[in-house]
């Protein structure tokens, strides 16, 4: 299963966790099945009467089921995000006037925070953003830049105030870089990986910040030796997005880290692997040097079998034979620009680039790839159109081969 940076899933089963009620903390549970619409899964009737049993249990005169029933009416109208924000607005009217007072309420109804031995893929409760989308529309303000911003900080270590801090980021960004400065030391992983998180240049589901490299490389050379995968993962993240705009910078930034010696090698090569994607899908010199790869390797393809139909719902099914001059590692993508509403290949526009795999190839010896890229109708992420699609094959960033199938 991939998951996106806020733990969204992106395709494939779902991964779910919940609070347990004797224990409170957030246990794995099952995996359900993708028909069901993540909405559903993650706010539903049961996620709101737990947080509102929740806030009744320290605060008696909470009227648990006026709120439930409120919240409940609009979700069939709601989607993901709205629903998030549609429970922080009606918060806003159970909770206690004040909102420092209302916020010390919500402090004492969370639960154990998320488990901090654990090192990756912990997520937390997805109800608690709505806590997060509370103190973000509520507390933005000088009064309560304090209160929030140390709500903040106990809040993401039930479920990410990435999102949150964004609000804080533009409308405070001293203070509050001088808080993410603080937190990078933070005993708690999900504090630390919020530091990141929170301010990437580009974060999906979220708001834009006006921070630049400047201000978050001093933060990530903090957290890049961090001894958590979550933390990590984060830091090449917002590497990566850096890369969109300075790709300079990430590689100078990477080859220091790599000399400072004071990550492990392993994890080291995964943060400067993750860091890269876009720059190795891009052909980019500089990173495929960084990553061990002579970009002007002599790579021959041949035997290119591409289906030349290919029916939606099926997968396009492709192969090749790769053959090197000299031994030598070979970072081998694909490339599919998608038709548009014409039936015909949107141009630039339609053009992404999946990673296949790295490949140790041995001189003058021949290396067979295959592969099925599944094109199913109905993705949150691209709407399908039959007709020509273009199909192309890459070797360290260059186009090798080239072909066209149609997608009926």
């Amino acid at each position: 299963m991939e998951l996106s940076s806020t733990g969204l899933p992106t395709g494939g089963p779902v991964l779910h966790y919940e609070v347990n009620r004797a224990s409170r903390r957030p246990t794995r549970v099952e995996l359900v099945p993708t028909k069901v619409l993540l909405k559903d899964l993650l706010f539903n009737r049961a996620k709101v009467e737990q947080l509102a049993g929740e806030l009744a249990a320290v605060h008696p005169a909470f009227r648990q089921a006026d709120f439930v029933r409120e919240v409940v009416r609009r979700f069939p109208e709601l989607e993901l995000k709205a629903r998030i924000a549609w429970i922080a607005e009606v918060l806003r009217s159970h909770l206690p006037p004040r909102y420092p007072d209302a916020v010390a309420l919500i402090l004492r109804a969370l639960p154990a925070p998320n488990d901090p031995t654990l090192g990756d893929d912990d997520f937390g409760d997805f109800i608690y953003a709505a806590y997060n989308e509370f103190v973000a529309v509520n507390g933005c303000s000088r009064p309560h830049l304090d209160v929030s911003l140390n709500a903040l900080h106990a809040l993401t270590q039930r479920f990410s105030a990435e999102d949150a801090i964004r609000a804080f980021l533009n409308a405070f960004p001293e203070e509050t870089m001088r808080a993410v400065a603080k937190w990078s030391r933070d005993p708690h992983y999900h504090v630390r990986r919020l530091c990141s998180e929170g301010t990437r240049p580009r974060l999906p589901w979220s708001r834009s910040i006006g921070l630049g490299a400047d201000d978050t490389i001093p933060v990530l050379d903090r957290l890049f030796a961090d001894r958590t995968r979550f933390v990590t993962r984060s830091v090449a993240n917002h590497l990566n997005d850096i890369s969109r705009l300075q790709p300079a910078l990430v590689v100078k930034t990477l080859r220091r880290w790599r000399a400072s010696g004071k990550q492990s090698p392993d994890e080291m090569a995964f943060i400067i692997r993750h860091a890269l994607r876009t720059l190795v899908k891009a052909g980019d010199d500089r990173a495929m040097a960084l990553m061990g790869i002579s970009p002007g390797a002599a790579v021959r393809v041949s035997d290119v079998k591409v289906s030349a139909r290919v029916q939606l719902d099926s997968a396009l099914e492709f192969s090749f034979t790769l053959r090197a001059a000299a031994p030598g590692d070979a970072i081998v993508d694909y490339a599919i620009t998608f038709a548009g509403p014409s039936g015909r290949p949107a141009a630039k526009a339609g053009r992404k680039v999946f990673k296949l795999k790295r490949l140790a190839l041995a001189g003058n010896t021949a290396v067979r790839v295959a592969k099925r890229h599944p094109m199913r109708s109905g993705m949150t992420t691209r709407t399908l159109h039959r007709g020509k699609h273009h199909l192309a094959i890459q070797v360290n960033g260059r186009v090798v081969a080239e072909r066209q199938f149609r997608l009926v």
